[in-house]
């Protein structure tokens, strides 16, 4: 529950504006609250870790009200105590052996923080690392973004291959991101027209207007292309 606060407030599900502010530092609160009454469970640690490592990057996220992908994120305006803090909590929480979802998220996280530039993440490490978490889940987000490392860890079309396997069920069908995601990669391959109708896919299935404005960004920019 308190990861689902967290969530509507890195990303909020619609509205006008991306982040919610009182929505993650209540979730981080109360995350705290719960490493306090339970210490020795790594799982809240890692839960504390992971909000602290993704918040770390909300000012650079958006710029004058459009959406920032974390690649092109000026990484200057991250919150360097929040990844100290994070990148600590996490080392602490493996420490107990008993790895769950949440610090393997937190260690992924880790590694995109921990990167100077976009072009030096460990994209490898972070497919090791979803590789684990998929051993443990069988989320098909997880799926989605385990597809979307090994993309930029091994080809383009490896991670083409592997989303569309993770929406084969159609259980991403609804899933904005898994669109967005598709069309990321179509669009990196030339592959114009197919990347505009899953850009369109997507479009029709997020309700906030950053998100919204962004991908009509992507659009504009392709047929700029053709």
């Amino acid at each position: 529950m308190i990861y689902l606060i967290f969530n509507e407030g890195y990303a909020a599900s619609a509205g006008q504006t991306l982040i919610r502010n009182d929505l993650c530092a209540e979730a981080i609160r109360l995350g705290r609250v719960l490493c306090e009454l339970l210490p020795d469970e790594p799982e809240n640690t890692g839960l504390l870790a992971l909000m602290l490592l993704q918040d770390s990057r909300r000012e650079a996220r958006v710029d004058n009200g459009e959406l920032v992908t974390l690649e092109e994120q000026d990484r200057s305006r991250w919150d360097t105590r929040e990844i100290e803090e994070g990148v600590d909590l996490v080392q602490r929480a493996l420490r107990f052996r008993r790895v769950g979802i949440y610090q393997l998220q937190a260690a992924i996280a880790a590694v995109h923080a921990e990167a100077r530039t976009a072009g030096e993440t460990d994209w490898r490490q972070i497919v090791a690392l979803y590789e684990e978490l998929m051993r443990i889940t069988s989320s098909p987000i997880v799926a989605l973004n385990h597809a979307a490392a090994v993309a930029m860890a091994h080809g383009f079309e490896r991670g083409l291959s592997l989303i569309e396997a993770a929406g084969a069920n159609g259980a991403l069908q609804n899933y904005y991101l898994f669109h967005a995601s598709r069309a990321d990669l179509l669009r990196r391959l030339h592959r114009f027209d197919e990347a505009t109708a899953a850009y369109e896919t997507a479009l029709s299935l997020t309700s906030n207007a950053v998100e919204q404005n962004y991908i009509r960004g992507r659009l504009r920019s392709i047929s700029a292309s053709i």
